[in-house]
């Protein structure tokens, strides 16, 4: 049984800090993860390795207890002794001789594995290999961006994760931001644990003639001047189609039109739809004709003569 240096396993330095030794751990286990090396011993074996690790040099006691442990082992190696003599019971009895559950930073990733049998005789023994118990396999994250259409209408998009297809079904309705669960569609669990979850969070792209808050659409509204003035019949863009909206006489640039019902869908919500709120932007005729022009200056005329007369 050879001795294993937990710090060269680690490639940190043996007066490394505590979060030193966290991130170090992170950077291998997120590299050797059995979930993105199916099937690859050697990946496994190094992902074991950096678990055991962490349990020692991310737990203040029992880094302790190793480092003067490799003292005295180096020693008695040297001396040519051999681990079949050598005196455990000093390090075993500093656990307290009960046996133990270890937790180690391996939760984090949401995998377990028995440790070796260097770890096993320092810290107990036998009776400090973990208990098995069923587990729950890892969760994942994933971002996915659509359109403001989509989030209308609802739509369907299909995700690769650990080297499975999912069939994702996006409601009408759905949120910027907000979070979508796929549940027992993570990774496999341990000791016939459950599989854990899917966790994607979705982006509404922004639109170039929509603006969204919460579940009403804010828009401007191209209305020709001669229809605000005399009122008519205006056509406006909306996410179920082009729509005839009638357009009030005397009607002033900048008003807004309440459409109620033509905003975005209610999630989860039948038949629910929030507000369309429309701003009134006047269009203003160009390469007006001559006789245009004088038409415009009589109604200009007769508009001021109506002014000077109620002063």
């Amino acid at each position: 049984m050879d001795f294993k240096d937990y710090y060269k396993i680690l490639n940190i330095d043996r007066k490394a800090s505590a979060d030193e030794i966290k991130k170090a751990y992170r950077k291998i286990a997120v590299k050797y993860h059995p979930d993105k090396n199916p099937n690859n011993k050697s990946a496994e074996e190094k992902f074991k390795e950096a678990n055991e690790a962490h349990e020692v040099l991310g737990n203040e006691e029992k880094r302790k207890k190793y480092d003067e442990l490799g003292e005295n082992w180096n020693q008695y190696r040297q001396q040519g002794g051999n681990e079949g003599n050598f005196d455990w019971s000093k390090w075993q009895n500093a656990g307290g001789g009960q046996q133990r559950t270890y937790t180690s930073g391996e939760d984090m990733f949401g995998n377990e594995g028995d440790f070796s049998d260097f770890f096993a005789n320092i810290f107990g023994g036998t009776q400090g290999r973990r208990t098995k118990q069923p587990r729950k396999g890892n969760d994942y994250e994933s971002e996915l961006n659509i359109s403001l259409e989509e989030a209308y209408s609802g739509t369907t998009r299909q995700l690769e994760t650990n080297g499975e297809k999912l069939q994702i079904k996006i409601k009408p309705g759905v949120k910027e931001g907000q979070i979508l669960r796929l549940k027992g569609k993570g990774g496999r669990g341990l000791n016939n644990g459950p599989r854990g979850d899917v966790f994607i969070r979705i982006h509404v792209e922004n639109h170039p003639h929509f603006d969204r808050k919460n579940d009403d659409l804010y828009c401007d509204i191209p209305v020709e001047l001669y229809t605000a003035v005399l009122g008519g019949k205006t056509l406006i863009r909306t996410l179920k189609g082009n729509i005839r909206i009638d357009i009030a006489q005397e009607t002033q640039s900048g008003k807004v039109l309440r459409l109620k019902g033509m905003g975005i869908p209610k999630f989860d919500k039948e038949n629910e739809f929030g507000d369309l709120y429309a701003k009134v932007k006047l269009i203003i005729p160009k390469n007006l004709s001559d006789e245009e022009k004088e038409l415009f200056k009589k109604l200009s005329a007769l508009r001021n003569s109506e002014s000077v007369s109620k002063y």
